[in-house]
């Protein structure tokens, strides 16, 4: 989800990095907010999303009245304001150099030894995709009977979509599928997976040892490995795939699920940071790990999404604001699962049906999963910052992980415990 914020790098930038190794920069690259205040106003700010390498927006352009931030590279600044003036949208300057908000990401990240055969994996740092493929195997090693490696789907570059499945016994359970990660920069995402993966085989808490020994559990951190692959060599910001579509590169792949697949919310552009694809799933991302989801239908009673960032809970639906049919019973789970959010540190969340509660966005894979595979319990966690982090949203630090994944934690298991009681995992 997290349409907030979103960054795309100019063509040109791109080239340069990748043929000279360094990573992509922002020096100098201004952030403006800008307001359209009538219907007209705001299709000019939808032209100008996709139709420049050098003009990047943030938010989703969906509302009159709503504030929109853009970045603009230095070279565009002139023309950018003169369109703004000549259609007499209000704005304003928000930051001079948007690079000097995006500095210090290698402190945070452990350093690969790709000599190593094992690896020590804690939640104070976050992790490239290797390190973390590496501890999901070593998982299987340590945990033999209870965890199974999963090859959920592959990505455009040929790298495996891992997760595991924890089973505590010999029977079958109900299902719960965790996917995370599928927007690359959304860092915190596949930490909070892994996070819940640690707990659901080590935690003393007895509700969390319920939860774990109760139901056989899918986990994906890395929904889109090509993608966060790249905001560790070369773009921290960037979202998509990196299937190449001309001179741009990648899908929106929380757009290219193959239900109300492009019908609002999402662009026919391929430069932009929402571009549905040339088709429901395009992606062989997508394609492949809706395959394996499809192939537990039946299985499947809770599916979860974890995206960041604006602290929302979100269920179906995205591509209208017409509720499902089990309406009452979503929220329910919601009002319990943010209730449980907050007691731990007191961290606020809000939401509800998609469309709603943050903006519409069809080809969801939480609206998939709740359609086509039927699992009427889906829900979607953007996670810390709050939607007041301005520019700084997906670099949340590494010392938020802990606590932003203890909370979760005591949410998914109030979650859990609400849909058992309203029958789901019996349906």
């Amino acid at each position: 989800m997290a349409n907030r914020f979103k960054l795309v790098l100019s063509f040109c930038l791109l080239a340069v990095a990748l043929c000279s190794g360094e990573r992509a920069r922002y020096d100098n690259y201004r952030v403006y907010q800008a307001t359209a205040s009538t219907p007209p106003e705001l299709e000019i700010l939808k032209d100008l999303e996709g139709a420049s390498d050098s003009i990047m927006f943030l938010d989703g352009i969906h509302h009159i009245n709503n504030p929109i931030n853009v970045v603009v590279a230095p070279h565009k600044v002139p023309d950018f304001l003169e369109i703004l003036g000549a259609n007499e949208i209000e704005y304003q300057l928000v930051e001079t150099n948007l690079q000097s908000q995006l500095e210090g990401d290698e402190e945070e990240v452990a350093k690969p030894n790709p000599n190593a055969r094992s690896i020590d994996y804690n939640w104070n740092q976050y992790y490239q995709l290797d390190d973390t493929y590496k501890w999901l195997q070593q998982l299987a090693v340590q945990y033999p009977g209870v965890v199974t490696l999963v090859e959920g789907g592959k990505s455009y570059q040929g790298r495996s979509i891992l997760g595991v499945k924890i089973s505590k016994g010999q029977t079958a359970k109900p299902g719960i599928f965790v996917e995370a990660g599928i927007h690359a920069r959304e860092w915190i995402a596949p930490a909070t997976a892994t996070y819940l993966i640690n707990q659901l085989l080590n935690s003393n808490i007895q509700s969390v040892r319920n939860i774990a020994d109760n139901y056989d559990w899918y986990i994906f951190p890395h929904a889109n490995p090509d993608g966060y692959v790249y905001t560790h060599t070369t773009d921290r910001m960037w979202r998509k795939t990196r299937t190449p579509y001309g001179s741009c590169f990648g899908a929106d792949p929380n757009r290219n699920w193959g239900f109300a697949w492009n019908t609002v919310g999402a662009s026919n552009k391929a430069c932009s940071d929402t571009y549905a694809g040339p088709s429901a799933f395009s992606e062989i991302e997508t394609r492949s790990l809706s395959e394996y989801i499809a192939s537990l239908k039946g299985k499947i009673s809770l599916y979860i999404s974890f995206h960041a960032y604006s602290q929302y809970l979100l269920y179906p639906y995205g591509n209208t604001g017409a509720l499902p049919a089990n309406v009452k019973d979503l929220k329910q789970v919601f009002d319990v699962s943010v209730a449980a959010m907050n007691k731990r540190y007191g961290t606020k969340y809000t939401g509800g049906n998609i469309y709603d509660a943050i903006y519409p966005a069809s080809g969801a894979s939480v609206d998939w999963a709740y359609e086509v595979v039927g699992t009427k319990m889906s829900f979607c966690y953007e996670l810390r910052p709050s939607s007041n982090s301005v520019l700084t949203g997906f670099k949340l630090p590494a010392s938020q992980i802990i606590p932003t994944g203890e909370e979760t934690m005591d949410s998914i298991t109030a979650m859990v415990q609400e849909v058992q009681k309203l029958g789901y995992f019996n349906k």
